[in-house]
């Protein structure tokens, strides 16, 4: 006999029918006047993380939010990561009712806004940005996907199929947007510690949304005390190792001594690390990968983590 209890599956599910935690994140968007407004949103996550020409976000929203329309309208948004302080929150909530229009709402926003620093480097118009976001991701919405090219904004009492799948007006009252990350900006704080090494002291203060559950609340709780978990180091034979490298390429070949520097690389990773560093031999004459040239490769590879 099941030891769990059967749920009716309703509308807002993640919410309704499950405790579901989730991000709690300020989306900024440009209205027609080129001005600023902002949207709380939960149901944003990764979506193309590898593989792909670019990496991407995916937002799902009703189709006729302001942050919806503006996005249909001009394809562009700005994600903010806020702090997981109560006064930060409770101003999260302050934006969130459904129909409130940007002249309405924004003149009592008391969060700070910056230029997007897109728009400082190319001149291209973008949505502001929290300043005290603690971090940001500046999108694109990739509306040639999923056939979504032709969605337009201008309706706000649901819109009529045919519908897509995945991209642009996805239902009667739902819109998914694919939004291509064009920057990540972060606080120096946070930054540093991504590349130089993450202590459980380092992770931010980001909050954790549970929604809109009952009638009267949005339920969130602070980021507590991170517990570390060692993961379990499973290190390849060199054999093995020596067996994918030597079916990477037929000219560039590696030692014993730098195949051994990439022994705890994870099998399904492995071939992409070995295309890398046969790549990196080809641009620079080597047809012989030693152990000092898996030195290099590693130094610059730490550099352009630093870049981003």
């Amino acid at each position: 006999m099941s030891s769990f209890e059967n749920l009716r599956i309703v509308d807002n599910f993640y919410q309704t029918s499950l405790f579901f935690p989730m991000p709690t994140v300020v989306i900024s968007t440009l209205c027609e006047d080129g001005s600023t407004t902002l949207g709380p949103y939960s149901l944003v996550q990764p979506y193309y993380v590898a593989g792909k020409d670019y990496y991407a976000m995916l937002l799902s929203c009703r189709n006729s939010s302001n942050t919806a329309q503006n996005i249909l309208r001009n394809g562009k948004c700005a994600i903010s990561f806020i702090d997981d302080n109560p006064k930060t929150f409770k101003e999260a909530v302050k934006l969130s009712w459904p129909g409130d229009k940007p002249e309405d709402k924004m003149p009592k926003c008391n969060f700070k806004l910056e230029k997007s620093l897109i728009e400082e480097e190319t001149g291209e118009v973008r949505p502001m940005v929290l300043t005290d976001a603690i971090q940001v991701i500046e999108c694109t919405w990739m509306r040639e996907l999923d056939g979504a090219a032709d969605d337009a904004a201008g309706e706000l009492n649901g819109y009529e199929p045919p519908y897509h799948d995945f991209n642009g007006i996805t239902s009667k009252f739902g819109a998914h947007f694919i939004l291509r990350v064009d920057k990540i900006l972060m606080k120096k704080k946070y930054s540093d510690a991504i590349i130089n090494g993450v202590k459980a002291k380092d992770f931010p203060p980001l909050p954790v949304d549970y929604g809109y559950r009952d009638s009267k609340n949005f339920w969130f709780h602070r980021k507590t005390r991170m517990r570390a978990e060692l993961l379990q180091m499973r290190q390849a034979s060199l054999e093995s190792v020596r067996y994918a490298a030597d079916r990477v390429d037929d000219k560039v070949k590696f030692t014993d001594e730098a195949l051994k520097t990439v022994l705890g690389v994870p099998r399904v990773f492995l071939p992409l690390v070995l295309k890398g560093c046969v790549d990196w031999a080809k641009e620079n004459g080597v047809e012989l990968i030693d152990e000092s040239h898996m030195k290099i490769i590693q130094d610059k590879r730490a550099k352009e983590k630093a870049k981003k």
